[in-house]
């Protein structure tokens, strides 16, 4: 039938109007289910490139059709909000008959609905909503029934809606016309004796009869009353289906065995092997989603879903998605519509004995419902099904477990779960190979309740049955240990068999394996689940191996799994952990095992409370939902995670987008995650179920830098703000299909937006040097702070560029900060006067601030990979939180304010506790240093970060020495022992000697902290920026000589053996000896670029020459005691990076940019060997002692070890196996030592590692807190190592013997 004319003038009068505003795609899924659009035509519309052509199209089939699609399309308006549209259209809804509109809501025919009424079909409940996809299964399967007899078997476990489900799968007019035109007979079965069922079959008997003339007398026995049915079925009703509702009994099906068709419902799907003919399953497994079980509510107290109370989520969550719970509290409320609250309680306590309602289902309880399907189990497999109480929800565990739980073999348990399974008592998933099974909430909730009295006991004979089976060894298989070590913690505890727990909980043997399989944060959850247990045995300890996890989780993460031990043994001496980790270690060493012991670690303080590696690759935002419960995190890549703030326990990953996600933040009631991208798009996401709600993709046509919901619930929105010139701040209304409002203002991209405490204001803070502040209810401006105008003017009176990166508002919405350039800056909202700047480095940018909501604190994030907490009030810096490897993008104060995040580029987010944290007074130094080994004493020298000279005892960490703060910085040094002298390059040039202490102080300003054991003899040169070398005593600090010469940096310098004569290399290209005692020199002169480093090539008499190598490519041979260049070797395409002469003198190697390596002959002076192989710049190298082996590294973290004799390749290092940073070593190789027996190699990187020579094979892996070491010392004995990390922290690491 055509649409009314009336009706078609009215879609075409509002045509273009619905083609604008329209989004196709969220009206499609109500027409089908109105079954007025086919799933062709959803594909035709779908396909179409654009949202705009998907809505022309969609119109255009609406003209097309009838009168009932009409009404459909304005029903989906209505419901996907577009109120404004569907009144466009209720005007013209056309008139229907009430026989059409009563067949139209209760999907079938006026035909069908007198085949299923004649047939006893139940009518559609009172309250109802459709389920498509379980509907069209159960279709799908009917229509295998169109030419032959068979069995279709609907199962699944009690209250999950099968009935409604098979009653409506008939009500469908081409199904009965063409698959059952004979009728459809429903029985309702239920558990019945013999004689009742003979009842149930005579009576259908008398209905298949009723059409006949004469009638039989009803049959008397159960054989007769199957015969009597056979013939009816086979001659006089061929075609027609009967509904077995509600099977129980195998005895049931063999009576209507009579090759007909029938579609049954039941909770044991292997019922329907004891009978013959075709057969068709189909598993009523999921339940209701969220918005069905709402929708549900809503009918049944006759009020909007929008308008249920807030408890209504609550009860809809605890109803675990069973239509038969979520109908029995909807009848509940429409009698009692103020006892939301008293359900909720209900459901939450497990009191489902008072949940109860009388109703057409055989139940009035759940309890009764779930009892049924028990109790006709044998006694002892209702045991068995009694051990599962201790199973956790959403826990799926494989058969080999559970026989251990029961104490049978696997084959026995798996015939006992296959049972369970056909009762659907149990449900398995198939996809894991072995089978996994799993209980329904709804079934655990009531076994729990059911045995509440023995939960201890059924606990503690899991805990007894897993100590049984494995008290010789521990599980090993995959399915084993993935249940018995995320579990057996729990079990214990429950078990309450403390003892147990405390010994499982505080052992390092635990610790790693867990670790190991599980990662890292389902063990710190152990230790917060259970701390108040923990805490009764020893609280101490319990916090020391909670914070071991917490604060090296992230290197927990990696693979290959790091050695548990070793990280351990930088725990502080008084841990527990470290005591259990040293007889580990020693007990490994005496079995040949490399550990190190890190001696000095007392002198470092950690500071934060949890680190998380969740990405591969930089963070750009991490944000905490509303209850401070999670965490949210997106970065480089275009996957968004979702975290345990105080575990770091991965609760959801999902892609979210096609390109990077810039920024993600959670909605008022954490129910919602926005994210923004690249890809210019905006989603809104589920965030229990990582579901995609809604996308927002046509309007920003540039990057989407952020997002940020409203505060409140109250008047729910969204701003985004992007990279677009002009469009570039939006407000959306999540019901909309577009954005609800445009900012037009800023000119320039716009970083960062702001909505204001009470969601009054929106501040915008843009590229352009404007701060802005928006009235969120009219989107008009309301304020604008020249944020450019507050920074000087350059030297050529131009304005500098200035980009205001973000916003945050003070607590009481009083004040607002903004970050740009190096300053953060505090305004007063109302007069926009600024109260307040602080500034950082001028050499680091802020690019992130944000205001603590219970204090007056502000956070502010920094490219030189700090973070700092300012109180705005005292304009004073309260803390400094280091430990971030690379720039920091973002930082947030937990709601509470206890808790602070911050994210960074080095792929962590870090959890610190705002007041734990504090300005440190550790001094960190650079990494520039020279070490000194002597009869077992090690003396350190090195720059700190103000720039002092420290000389230190490595053993004791005691300072030597320290200088006061240097105009110029210190580039090197050089230690030397020698009869009374030192060296140090200096700013102003003057050189000075004979000098007495006391002079010098006055005179340069150094100071000599502590004088303590006599290092009589030892010498000390400092290369300076502006190209001086000063020479020292210590640890007097007399100054012996001032050097100056060089134009450029001092980039390195070395004592000869003697220590009469100083030598050093410079940016300038030249190199210069002296006999720095009386100031003389000669300058070594060709190198065309920079010379970083030089080595002295030992000779039979004396070392009397010189080996410098270039970034021009070249190495060149110098005679020191002439000054004179014996060769100039044009070594490499590339800069020569790195350079070592052989032990013996003869041969030296140089490496290179040009990913290369050659081996040079020092008589020949020829190439050797040409090595080839590295995919990076060659960085490093190394000859062996007995100069058989050489081992280069290179910048992608490889190391390879070379055959001198020949040239061949040996073994490479670390050859599989990328870590985090996407490199083999954690960055660039920069240092290698071979021990003196060449069996063993140590390299620096990211962290240091020692490797076995013969094998190529990791020995050892220490990670320091730091990255990028630039070189290690090595004592003698190879024994002791010394380095320092690009955070400033000095390692001094021992081999535990």
């Amino acid at each position: 039938m055509a649409m009314d004319e009336g009706a078609r003038s009215c879609l075409l009068r509002s045509r273009y109007t619905l083609e604008q505003d329209i989004k196709a795609t969220y009206l499609m899924d109500h027409m089908i289910s109105d079954g007025v659009l086919t799933g062709d035509e959803e594909d035709i519309i779908r396909s179409k490139p654009t949202r705009k052509e998907q809505a022309v199209y969609l119109l255009e089939l609406l003209l097309r059709k009838d009168n009932r699609t009409y009404i459909s399309f304005y029903n989906a308006l209505v419901r996907e909000s577009y109120g404004d549209l569907a009144g466009l259209l209720h005007n013209s809804l056309p008139l229907i008959s009430p026989e059409a509109e009563k067949s139209f809501s209760d999907g079938g025919t006026p035909h069908v609905q007198a085949v299923l009424s004649e047939g006893g079909v139940p009518q559609r409940p009172v309250v109802f909503v459709v389920r498509q996809e379980l509907v069209n299964q159960v279709k799908e399967k009917l229509w295998h029934l169109n030419k032959e007899s068979g069995w279709v078997t609907v199962y699944g476990m009690a209250g999950s809606g099968k009935s409604v489900l098979a009653a409506e799968a008939v009500r469908d007019h081409t199904l009965i016309t063409e698959c059952f035109p004979g009728g459809v007979h429903w029985l309702s079965i239920g558990q019945l004796d013999r004689a009742d069922l003979l009842v149930r079959m005579q009576s259908l008997c008398f209905r298949l009869e009723q059409d006949l003339q004469s009638v039989s007398r009803a049959p008397s026995s159960l054989d007769e009353a199957k015969e009597r049915l056979r013939f009816l079925m086979l001659r006089r009703y061929p075609r027609t289906l009967l509904i077995l509702d509600d099977i129980w009994d195998p005895l049931v099906l063999k009576a209507f065995d009579i090759q007909c068709r029938v579609l049954l419902t039941t909770r044991d799907r292997s019922l329907a092997d004891s009978v013959s003919g075709a057969r068709h399953e189909v598993q009523v497994e999921s339940g209701l989603d969220e918005d069905k079980a709402l929708e549900i509510l809503s009918l049944y107290v006759n009020n909007k879903v929008q308008r249920l109370p807030e408890q209504s989520r609550s009860i809809v969550r605890e109803c675990k998605g069973s239509p038969l719970v979520v109908s029995l509290i909807g009848a509940l409320l429409r009698e009692f519509p103020d006892r939301w609250g008293y359900y909720l309680q209900q459901l939450q306590q497990k009191q489902f004995k008072r949940i109860r309602k009388s109703s057409s289902y055989d139940y009035d309880a759940l309890d009764q419902a779930m009892a049924a399907s028990i109790q006709v189990l044998p006694d002892e497999h209702s045991t068995l099904y009694k051990d599962l109480t201790v199973l956790e929800k959403d826990v799926k565990v494989s058969a080999k477990v559970l026989s251990i739980m029961w104490g049978l073999e696997t084959e026995e348990a798996e015939d006992v779960l296959q049972e369970f399974v056909n009762k659907s008592l149990l449900f398995r998933d198939c996809h894991h190979r072995p089978y996994r099974y799993y209980l329904h909430d709804l079934q655990l909730d009531f076994l729990a309740e059911q045995n509440r009295s023995q939960i201890e006991s059924l606990h503690s004979k899991v805990v007894r049955q897993y100590q049984q089976f494995y008290k010789q060894s521990p599980p090993t298989s995959e399915d084993e240990c993935s249940y018995w070590f995320r579990f057996l913690p729990y079990h214990m505890a429950k078990a309450n068999l403390t003892q147990e727990l405390y010994s499982l909980m505080f052992s390092l043997d635990w610790v790693r394996t867990k670790a190991c399989i599980m990662g890292p944060a389902h063990l710190i959850n152990d230790y917060v689940e259970y701390g108040d247990i923990l805490d009764k045995e020893n609280s101490e300890v319990r916090s020391q191996f909670q914070e071991f996890l917490s604060l090296n989780g992230h290197q927990l993460e990696q693979r290959p799994f790091p050695d548990v031990v070793q990280l351990a043994l930088s725990q502080p001496d008084s841990s527990e952990v470290f005591r259990q980790a040293l007889l580990q270690a020693q007990e490994g060493a005496n079995r040949g095992r490399l550990y190190l012991d890190w001696q000095n670690k007392s002198s470092l303080e950690s500071l934060s409370r949890l680190i998380v590696q969740p990405h591969q690759g930089s963070i750009y935002h991490a944000c905490f939902s509303h209850d401070g419960a999670k965490i949210a995190s997106c970065g480089a890549s275009p996957k968004l995670r979702v975290f345990k703030s105080n575990t770091g326990e991965k609760l959801l990953e999902f892609q979210a987008h096609d390109d990077d996600v810039i920024c993600c933040a959670f909605s008022p009631d954490d129910r919602l995650l926005a994210t923004c991208s690249s890809d210019r798009k905006v989603k809104v996401w589920n965030v229990e179920r990582g579901t995609l709600m809604r996308v927002f993709e046509d309007e920003h046509e540039e990057q989407v830098n952020h997002c940020q919901f409203t505060n409140t619930q109250r008047r729910l929105l969204l701003a985004t703000c992007s990279n677009d010139k002009f469009m570039n701040t939006k407000l959306w209304n999540l019901n909309k299909p577009s954005s609800q409002n445009t900012m037009f203002g800023h000119l320039e991209p716009v970083n960062h937006c702001c909505f204001s405490p009470n969601d009054t204001y929106l501040s915008t803070s843009s590229r352009d040097g404007t701060l802005k502040l928006w009235e969120v209810s009219s989107a008009n401006e309301w304020k604008s702070i020249d944020v450019q105008g507050l920074f000087p003017e350059q030297s050529d009176g131009e304005q500098a560029e200035v980009i205001v990166k973000c916003s945050s508002w003070s607590a009481n919405g009083e004040r607002i900060i903004c970050a740009a350039k190096n300053t953060v800056f505090v305004f007063e909202v109302q007069t926009a006067a600024m109260l307040l700047e602080i500034r950082a480095s001028r050499l680091s940018t802020v690019q992130y601030c944000h205001a603590c909501p219970s204090s007056n604190l502000v956070a502010i994030a920094l490219s030189h990979y700090a973070v700092e907490l300012w109180d705005i009030e005292s304009n004073r810096k309260m803390a400094d939180c280091s430990g971030h490897l690379s720039w920091v993008h973002c930082v947030q104060f937990s709601p509470e304010g206890s808790r602070l995040l911050s994210c960074s580029d080095d792929q962590t987010f870090r959890l610190w506790e705002t007041a734990k944290v504090h300005t440190t007074s550790a001094v960190r130094l650079k990494r520039d240093s020279d070490v000194l080994f002597s009869d077992g004493d090690i003396t350190v020298a090195a720059a700190d970060n103000l720039n002092r000279l420290q000389v230190r005892n490595g053993q004791t960490g005691v300072v030597l020495f320290q200088s006061e703060e240097q105009e110029s910085r210190i580039r090197c040094t050089c230690l030397c022992f020698q009869s009374s002298a030192v060296a140090l390059g200096r700013e102003d040039g003057n050189v000075q000697a004979g000098m007495t202490a006391r002079q010098v102080l006055r005179t340069i300003g150094w100071r000599a902290l502590q004088l303590l054991t006599p290092h009589t003899g030892l010498v000390l040169a400092l290369g300076l920026e502006t190209g001086r070398i000063q020479v020292l005593e210590l640890p007097s600090g007399t100054l012996l000589a001032s050097l100056p010469g060089h134009t450029k940096t001092v980039l390195h310098c070395q004592f000869s053996q003697d220590g009469k004569t100083l030598i050093s290399s410079s940016e300038d290209g030249t190199i210069r000896v002296w006999l720095w005692k009386t100031g003389e020199y000669k300058v070594l002169q060709g190198h065309k670029e920079q010379v970083r480093h030089f080595a002295l090539l030992p000779t039979p008499l004396s070392a009397t020459q010189v080996l410098s190598w270039s970034y021009d490519g070249t190495v060149k041979v110098w005679d020191i005691e002439t000054g004179e260049k014996l060769r100039d070797i044009v070594c490499h395409g590339g800069a020569v990076l790195a350079c070592d002469v052989s032990q013996d003198g003869r041969l030296f190697v140089t490496t290179s940019a040009d990913k290369t390596a050659k081996v040079w002959s020092c008589a020949s002076w020829d190439c050797m060997h040409l090595l080839t192989g590295h995919q990076d710049c060659v960085r490093s190298c190394r000859f062996s002692w007995d100069c058989r082996r050489l081992a280069t590294g290179d910048d992608d973290g490889e190391i390879r070890l070379w055959n001198l004799m020949n040239g061949s390749l040996l073994k490479i290092c670390s050859a599989v196996n990328k870590d985090a940073m996407d490199s083999l070593h954690g960055g660039w190789v920069t240092d290698l030592h071979f021990s003196p027996d060449n069996a063993v190699l140590v390299s620096t990187g990211g962290y240091i590692k020692w490797w076995d020579v013969e094998k190529g094979e990791a020995l050892q892996t220490f990670y320091p807190t730091g990255a990028n070491l630039k070189r290690i010392h090595v004592s003698p004995d190879f024994s002791t190592f010394v380095t320092i990390d690009n955070i400033g922290i000095l390692y001094i690491l021992k081999k535990v013997e």
